[in-house]
């Protein structure tokens, strides 16, 4: 008994970093200090960490590093951190988190709108960032954990077709030019023709997540998303509202429903 004691005693402890998941993260920041902080911190802590300092240097690497997860900048040399935002989430459902010193007010709130998980203003506290990267992880891996059935490689709805393999849509034989969030409102409504969807349905399969503001935010997305449809060719199949509920795309002309139902 005493040598069994005496081997555990001995034996060399398992390190932290070992016993965690192996995210790969890709950090993308131009400020060398705050990124080998960074790098080290999350290493430590068991993720594999990679690192980029530009908005080509990114694009470049997403597709070599594959990563569970992205730390964005805002302010970079060559890109505007927000295109580039919307531009990473347009290829990919990777999740990302903006930490950026940026004095632009509305910057939080037009990355979140563009896809970004969570925004971390600088300066921040190194344990508030590490338990926000591990709640954005776990809601990615809860979204993965029920593998939903294969989708088709386009949606339909009359004139109009979501091409999700090209990320297009048209309507009649003019595609429409949306932004990567009205995109994927767009393809949530067409992938299930005359249902009604929650505004917290739509927040969580546009954005990831929904809260008491990402209702509102819904609103004016479909406004926006309306205006460009009735820009179209030919008229498109009509987003209508529910009161009290959400809204649904309808696979018939426009016209007026009775009940609880009608277009805002």
């Amino acid at each position: 008994m005493a040598a069994e004691d005496t081997r555990e005693r001995n034996a060399a402890p398992v390190p932290i970093a070992s016993r965690k998941p192996r995210a790969t993260i890709l950090l993308i920041e131009d400020d060398s200090l705050i990124a080998g902080m960074l790098k080290e911190m999350l290493e430590s802590s068991g993720y594999r960490v990679s690192t980029a300092e530009s908005g080509a240097q990114t694009k470049a690497m997403v597709p070599e590093v594959r990563p569970d997860l992205i730390i964005l900048d805002l302010l970079l040399p060559d890109v505007d951190g927000l295109v580039l935002c919307a531009d990473l989430k347009s290829q990919s459902d990777v999740p990302i988190i903006i930490v950026s010193g940026t004095h632009r007010k509305r910057d939080a709130i037009l990355g979140l709108r563009l896809g970004a998980d969570d925004f971390v203003a600088k300066p921040f506290d190194i344990y508030d960032l590490e338990a926000r990267i591990e709640a954005v992880l776990r809601r990615a891996s809860q979204r993965k954990t029920v593998e939903p059935a294969p989708e088709p490689d386009h949606y339909q709805v009359g004139d109009l077709v979501v091409d999700r393999y090209r990320r297009r849509v048209t309507l009649g034989d003019q595609e429409l030019r949306l932004t990567p969030t009205e995109y994927r409102l767009l393809s949530a409504l067409a992938s299930r023709p005359d249902e009604v969807l929650t505004r917290d349905e739509l927040a969580r399969l546009v954005w990831g997540y929904g809260d008491a503001s990402s209702g509102r935010a819904i609103d004016v997305h479909i406004r926006r998303l309306r205006v460009k449809l009735d820009s179209g060719p030919v008229p498109p199949p009509p987003i209508i509202s529910v009161r009290g509920f959400g809204y649904k795309i309808a696979p018939g002309p426009r016209s007026a429903s009775p009940g609880i139902t009608s277009v805002a």
